[in-house]
């Protein structure tokens, strides 16, 4: 009886110590679709906005006509680029995050994919939004001190005011 106990016992350690795991990668993909049709949906249901798709990315821009700025930036990772945007959260309209009258500056290397994707589509002046999945915002790590939940899709409204290499 105490064999078959202890052999009991062994047998429910040992199924209990097994966990199932998630590849990283489904978890990624998976995440990626959600984001996609988010963005998608919210496509779909403003149509005049003029969205474009930045290469495969699933970032999509918007500049509006005579809002492009003007000069001839070169943009590269060290290029300080001077900015005032609004961050919200695409699916509630939540603000997260405002510049008002302060405009950071930041290695353009520094700041989210998104943005980097996005930013070198303007010049100097102009204004850009982009609508950014969480992939290429702040993946799946929640902002607490912004209140921002982990795979939270981006709407930026940016607007570059200077640009320095």
């Amino acid at each position: 009886m105490n064999r078959t106990l202890l052999i009991l016992l062994v047998l429910i350690a040992g199924f209990s110590a097994c966990k199932k795991t998630v590849d990283p990668m489904i978890q990624y993909r998976a995440q990626a679709a959600i984001d996609d049709k988010i963005i998608s949906d919210y496509l779909t249901s403003h149509p005049g906005l003029g969205a474009k798709r930045i290469d495969t990315s699933g970032v999509f821009y918007i500049i509006n006509p005579g809002e492009e700025g003007t000069g001839n930036d070169l943009f590269t990772n060290s290029t300080q680029v001077t900015v005032g945007y609004t961050a919200q959260i695409l699916t509630t309209g939540v603000v997260v995050a405002q510049t008002n009258d302060f405009h950071p500056s930041f290695p353009l290397g520094s700041v989210i994919r998104g943005w980097q994707l996005g930013i070198p589509l303007i010049k100097k002046n102009g204004k850009i939004r982009l609508l950014v999945p969480s992939r290429y915002a702040y993946g799946p790590y929640a902002q607490d001190s912004i209140h921002l939940p982990a795979n939270s899709v981006m709407d930026f409204h940016i607007q570059l005011y200077n640009v320095i290499n």
